[in-house]
Parts: structure tokens; C-alpha cells; sequence
């Protein structure tokens, strides 16, 4: 099977879109952290964590997308609009915490995976 990459225009950003990256990267980052912790057991708000870490998802996924650097439709878009819905039903859905633990290692693998394959596969669109 041969990847068509559907076509991304990137666009260099500005020091303030960087900066607003950098920050929404470590706190979606922390609130993933936070949301396995909470999993484990620990003594955190499940809402909360998951709250954070679908807004602050959905914030970077609103930057890509109006940068241009991401399409909604392509697999990398795909699976982020996929891991959003997850955390959200996993963090707000009474019981789903049961098997939420196992739905944060798939998103953990599949959120490795998407992020560090290559670009021809990242951007390919489903036809």
C-alpha cells in the first residue's frame, strides 16, 4: 500500500505562536500526567486533569489547524480528534475510569506512534 500525503502548506510562525505553543505543549503535557495519575489512584480530579488535557489538546489542535500545518481530515487530525473524545468520555464518563487505565496506555502508544511517524503517513488522507 502506497501513503499519498495530502498536501500541508506550513507556515513559519511568530515568536508569540511559539511562545503560546511551548505553554499549551506543557500544560497538556502536565494534565496527561496528571490524568494517569489520577488513574493510578492518586489523589487528583479525574474531571480536572481530563478537562485540562482535552482543552489544552484542543487549543494546540485549533493552532496546527489554522497554521496550516495540520488538516482535520488527514491521520494525524484524525487521531487527534480521536484521543480528544477519549480523554473526554474516559474523564467525564461516571465508570469509564474502570477501563480508563487501559484507553490511556493505548492513547499514551498511539500519541507516540502518530507523532514520530513519517510525514507521508502523519498527512495521509483517508479517500
Amino acid at each position: 500500500m502506497r501513503w499519498a500525503a495530502a498536501e500541508v502548506t506550513h507556515t513559519k510562525s511568530s515568536a508569540v505562536e511559539r511562545a503560546t505553543s511551548i505553554v499549551l505543549r506543557t500544560v497538556h503535557l502536565a494534565a496527561v500526567v496528571a490524568l494517569g495519575a489520577a488513574l493510578l489512584g492518586a489523589p487528583m480530579s479525574l474531571a480536572m486533569s481530563g478537562a485540562a488535557a482535552v482543552g489544552s489538546g484542543a487549543l494546540l489542535f485549533a493552532m496546527e489547524l489554522f497554521a496550516r500545518r495540520l488538516h482535520a481530515f488527514d491521520l494525524a487530525g484524525l487521531t487527534v480528534l480521536l484521543k480528544l473524545v477519549v480523554v473526554a468520555v474516559v474523564a467525564g464518563w461516571p465508570g469509564a475510569a474502570t477501563h480508563g487505565l487501559a484507553a490511556f496506555w493505548i492513547l499514551v502508544t498511539l500519541s507516540s506512534l502518530s507523532s514520530h511517524a513519517p510525514k507521508s503517513v502523519r498527512h495521509w488522507r483517508p479517500h
